[in-house]
Formats: C-alpha cells, structure tokens, sequence
C-alpha cells in the first residue's frame, strides 16, 4: 500500500563518458538540487568513484526547512550504463532511484526511475497527494533545468 513511482527523461548533448562522470560524482547532486533545501555532502568523496555497496551521507532540508540525515547505499552499478541509489536512513519509508544512460544519435539519454513509500501508512499517502507528490515533480524540474544549463 501507498507505493509511488516517478520517472523522468532527459537528452544531453554529451558522451557516454562525460554523463556517467558527472551523475556518478555524489558531489555534483548539490549542484542540481534546488539552493532552499541546502543540500549537502557530509562524507568525503575525494573524488572517488562510486560502487555497490557504498554508503553516502547527506544534510538535506526537503520540506518546510527542517533538516534531514539521509543516508543514500549504491546497491548496483553497472559502468556507465546505470547505478541505483537507496535510502538507507531518511524521510521515507523505502526510495529506490534508478539511473540509467543510453547513447542515441543526438547524445546519451537520461532516465531516473524512482520508487518510494511515505512512512506512516494512510496518513504518508494523504501526504503524498497533498504536499510529498507536488515537491519530487518541482526538484526532478529543477534538476532537468539545472541540467540543461550545465550542459549547453
């Protein structure tokens, strides 16, 4: 009950390679998560790149400016056609979000697949329908336009 999905495409006018570098770096999330949920890295990256297993520690204020641990696990990735992401400890219940990229003739096609649960049953549902719904379609906007601007 109260399972929800969200997809989102994008094309970008890059390689394979250049694609997988920048939505592979945990560092860059900042860049493309709108500036009033503060979004911040807490474990350090140096550069490094991610793998199965993983772990990723955030700060993040996703609803009315209150701050949230959200701790993020790299449960598969498949270089560089697609990684996935879950929520190991944070504001839902379950979140399950796929990346995947695919070379076309006018560049490399993004995909996210998200899967998630609101926690506190009936209630995390009604929540969705008013608020939680409304605010994952304004941040994947934002990261689309964001997106875009990085790479003209």
């Amino acid at each position: 009950m109260g399972i929800f999905y969200f997809n989102a495409e994008q094309v970008l006018p890059v390689d394979m390679q250049t694609a997988w570098t920048f939505f592979s770096s945990p560092n860059n999330l900042a860049l493309i998560t709108p500036p009033e949920m503060d979004f911040k890295t807490l474990t350090p990256m140096d550069g490094q790149e991610i793998f199965a297993g993983m772990r990723i520690d955030y700060k993040v204020k996703p609803l009315f400016g209150i701050p949230v641990h959200w701790q993020t696990g790299i449960s598969i990735v498949q270089k560089p056609f697609s990684f996935t992401d879950i929520q190991l400890k944070g504001p839902y219940r379950c979140w399950e979000h796929t990346h995947t990229f695919t070379q076309t003739h006018n560049g490399v096609l993004m995909k996210d697949e998200v899967k998630y649960q609101l926690p506190f049953g009936p209630l995390g549902v009604i929540a969705h329908a008013l608020l939680v719904r409304k605010k994952i379609e304004t941040l994947f906007g934002y990261r689309k336009a964001a997106i875009e601007r990085l790479f003209k």
